[in-house]
């Protein structure tokens, strides 16, 4: 930074564009009765998932009726044959559930949800005034506190650095996110690695708290509430940063090793390489206990794909791979399956690692719920119809679901569930007894349908 001035034209305090306040308010806080918190990692993914590409393949003539007719229904997963993709959690299938039937009418489609399937709501092509509410993952990390509350990993658009995320900590308010590895490890890990920014980026802070900072922010109108808010959390932010210094003795152990290509951005790394660092840097912030929630968005339609198995020479785009154009000569539909199954080895390596680690009488994977999505729904331009969820599931998740693949009614018949409603549910049984999370479904509502509350089928 230059000065001051850049600082806050850059920071995340800068001209009211991200909130930290809510993710900072219960530092350190007592863990839930059973003395281990619960956490969860939500990957969201670019271009949608077919409901026929997460299918089982073998069926029964009467099931696969069902399912194509998209009649509810339910199977154990131990007794079928998962898709390619999927076939690289093969040994977790007691924890898996794949998810059908869902809708997402109330999050925005096409190509992007931007915040909105965070938070079930319109996101009017990502303005900061649509975004309506705090995000499920947000409100989950409130009932689980962390040192650093909720954190959002991102490669959209082959960005680097921190820059501004798609969850909410509230309404108007956009998150800030760690864009590439080196950064992410650099910035969670700071108290460790380099203690001395820590103290400076206290010094920061109160400059920011004082009428000089409010004054050359440049912001005017309702703005001003808004950073007032922000300025509001930087007490405990560096709250925060002292007692993360005051353990950062036994964080050392957790730190991971990055390859020097992951250094200054890891522009020069291909996309397993990349997503194979981020994964390391997730894992170990949850093992060091700094997040119980994590948001990863694990590509977009502008994310550059490269290095990827079977087009290891090609830059692969995920846009005209949406609209089946072929990459060195593999046919556009091989090559959106095999970004799937490499997203899948990224899955498997968090639940390997998590129940290689012990935790009470058991292991970390036992408390942790990690959900797989599309993030506009059921295809490339998606119109929120089904939004298909793949879920592993550690056994104290307080959910009946794991080993099954579970078919809902399908949109505008009775029963039929909305993404609100799976929110809902998530909220229900983890202690937030909200009556319903997110918007409503117009069209359903027209049917008079009922759509509000948790999958009671569901509540453990």
């Amino acid at each position: 930074m230059n000065s001051r001035r850049d600082f806050l034209k850059t920071s995340i305090l800068g001209a009211g564009a991200m909130a930290l306040a809510p993710s900072f308010n219960q530092l350190f806080a007592a863990q839930n009765s059973a003395g281990f918190p619960k956490r969860f990692i939500f990957i969201r993914k670019s271009s949608g998932i077919s409901p026929t590409e997460t299918a089982l393949l073998n069926f029964s003539a009467k099931e696969k009726a069902l399912d194509d007719s998209k009649q509810p229904f339910e199977v154990a997963l131990d007794k079928y044959e998962l898709p390619k993709w999927l076939r690289g959690l093969d040994a977790h299938k007691e924890h898996m559930t794949i998810l059908q039937g869902l809708s997402a009418k109330m999050s925005e489609n096409v190509h992007y949800s931007f915040s909105s399937v965070m938070g079930c709501f319109k996101s009017n092509r990502n303005t900061l005034s649509a975004i309506k509410r705090t995000t499920i993952d947000f409100e989950l990390a409130k009932l689980f506190p962390s040192p650093f509350g909720h954190v959002e990993l991102s490669f959209a658009d082959g960005r680097t650095g921190i820059v501004s995320g798609y969850s909410a900590p509230g309404p108007q308010t956009r998150n800030y996110c760690y864009a590439d590895p080196d950064t992410a490890r650099t910035e969670l890990f700071k108290s460790v690695l380099n203690p001395e920014a820590v103290n400076s980026d206290n010094d920061m802070l109160s400059f920011l708290q004082g009428k000089e900072g409010m004054k050359i922010s440049g912001i005017k109108g309702h703005e001003v509430k808004r950073q007032e808010a922000q300025i509001e959390s930087i007490d405990a932010i560096r709250e925060r940063n002292k007692k993360l210094i005051s353990i950062s003795g036994s964080l050392a152990k957790f730190i991971p090793q990055l390859d020097p290509v992951h250094a200054n951005g890891g522009m020069d790394a291909s996309t397993p390489e990349k997503q194979a660092a981020m994964t390391d840097v997730l894992i170990a912030a949850m093992k060091a206990g700094l997040t119980n929630v994590v948001t990863y968005t694990i590509d977009d339609l502008g994310t550059p794909i490269t290095g990827l198995p079977g087009n290891e020479t090609d830059r692969v785009g995920i846009h005209p791979l949406g609209h089946d154009e072929a990459f060195g000569g593999v046919p556009a539909w091989m090559t959106r399956e095999q970004i799937r199954i490499s997203h899948m080895t990224q899955v498997n390596t968090i639940v390997e690692k998590l129940k290689a680690t012990p935790e009470g009488k058991g292991t970390m994977f036992d408390n942790t719920m990690v959900m797989y999505f599309p993030e506009n729904g059921e295809t490339h331009h998606g119109i929120g119809t089904e939004s298909p969820f793949v879920i592993l599931s550690g056994r104290n998740c307080n959910l009946d679901i794991a080993g099954r693949y579970i078919r809902l009614p399908f949109l505008g018949n009775e029963g039929h569930k909305t993404l609100g409603n799976w929110y809902t549910t998530l909220l229900n049984a983890h202690g937030n007894p909200m009556e319903h999370y997110g918007d409503l479904d117009l069209e359903m509502a027209r049917k008079k349908l009922p759509q509000t509350g948790a999958i009671k089928q569901f509540m453990a």
